[in-house]
């Protein structure tokens, strides 16, 4: 079996890493890597030569592999380069772009999309989405901590005190966590806020204040947030324009599965911020949690400024880039035999393969 590795067309990241390459190579596939497709993730050719892999150009990686990787989805034009009965593996987010499921679905490929891994404990290890939300949870504080106007921690100096700074994370899932672990780090005030009322206490024991709202929706089986009733919604507001106006920093995680992102942040609450404040929103793929989100622009709209960023990982982009292939690798070793490396003929009940199976063979 054979896997190729492009170059990315869109974004920095690699398919996989050197690493990686290298357990794949023993377990009996065979690698064949674009010319610097790792260039941008700053790992060179020659890396990935001397773990074993064979340089190749785009064209035959094509026509010769039984298996394809990418982070980030090809062009609906080279999709239709891909061989009927091709495996590819990639992050294609079918939830955000509706067509993309249709086109792979005409070449006749099996398509796993590691973002659609069900959050359960034994598909931790593959679940690409919660891999890149940490990161992106990670540099979201970083980065709105270097657009604020101010210090996050308190400063005692002889020219007086400064009070730290206050930040809000809305949605707590694997974003929003580990953006309450930075902040704190930082040594800001934090509070959080999420549908799901499991996540008090992992937000208490990060030593953040949990901001309820009652009357929410149960969360779904699988572990993320429900869509909210216009009702529940409305209370929530009511309940965080206190939170969003009084902070320095918010942090926007919320989202939901197959659905728009819900709008939290309103364009009064905006204009009702401190001037230079920062909000950062990680689900700006999905309409952005603010009102005034622009997908990957940054936006000032009365001295507050707003970063529409659902890319954030690319900011991290050589942890990202290994972490990902290591999802691929533990994919890979899930849904194929160990003998001959084909794809398992017994996966068709099987959640974690039928979740991430968004196109096959007809």
């Amino acid at each position: 079996m054979t896997i190729g590795v492009f170059r990315e067309s869109f974004g920095h990241k690699v398919g996989l890493v050197p690493s990686v390459v290298e357990k794949l190579i023993k377990r009996g596939y065979t690698v064949l890597v674009e010319k610097k497709a790792g260039r941008k993730a700053y790992l060179a050719t020659a890396e990935f030569e001397e773990v074993g892999a064979k340089t190749s150009i785009r064209e035959d990686i094509f026509k010769e592999s039984d298996i394809l990787i990418s982070f980030l989805p090809l062009s609906d034009d080279e999709i239709s380069f891909i061989q009927p009965g091709c495996i590819y593996i990639s992050h294609f987010k079918p939830f955000v772009y509706k067509k993309v499921t249709q086109k792979l679905q005409e070449q006749q490929i099996w398509a796993f999309s590691l973002d659609m891994i069900p959050r359960s404990s034994i598909a931790q290890s593959m679940d690409a989405l919660s891999s890149m939300s940490s990161i992106a949870g990670y540099k979201a504080v970083l980065k709105a901590a270097d657009l604020l106007p101010r210090y996050l921690q308190m400063m005692i100096t002889s020219a007086g005190s400064i009070k730290p700074a206050k930040v809000f994370v809305i949605g707590v899932g694997v974003a929003g966590l580990q953006a309450i672990a930075t902040a704190k780090r930082l040594g800001a005030i934090v509070f959080a806020m999420d549908t799901r009322p499991e996540t008090e206490d992992e937000v208490k024991s990060l030593g953040a204040k949990f901001v309820k709202v009652e009357g929410a929706n149960e969360p779904t089986e699988q572990g993320y947030g429900a869509p909210q009733s216009p009702e529940y919604i409305e209370k929530q507001r009511k309940m965080i324009y206190d939170m969003v106006v009084s902070s320095d920093i918010v942090i926007c995680a919320a989202t939901v599965r197959a659905a728009q992102a819900p709008v939290i942040v309103t364009k009064e609450m905006v204009e009702n911020m401190r001037r230079g404040s920062v909000i950062m929103d990680l689900a700006s793929d999905a309409g952005g949690n603010c009102e005034l989100t622009q997908d990957e622009k940054t936006i000032t709209h009365n001295y507050v400024r707003i970063v529409g960023d659902s890319n954030l990982s690319d900011a991290a982009v050589v942890d990202a880039c290994t972490l990902f292939a290591n999802n691929v690798y533990n994919f890979l070793k899930y849904i194929t035999n160990k003998e001959d490396l084909q794809l398992r003929t017994d996966m068709e009940e099987d959640e974690i393969f039928s979740s991430s199976c968004i196109a096959r063979p007809h």
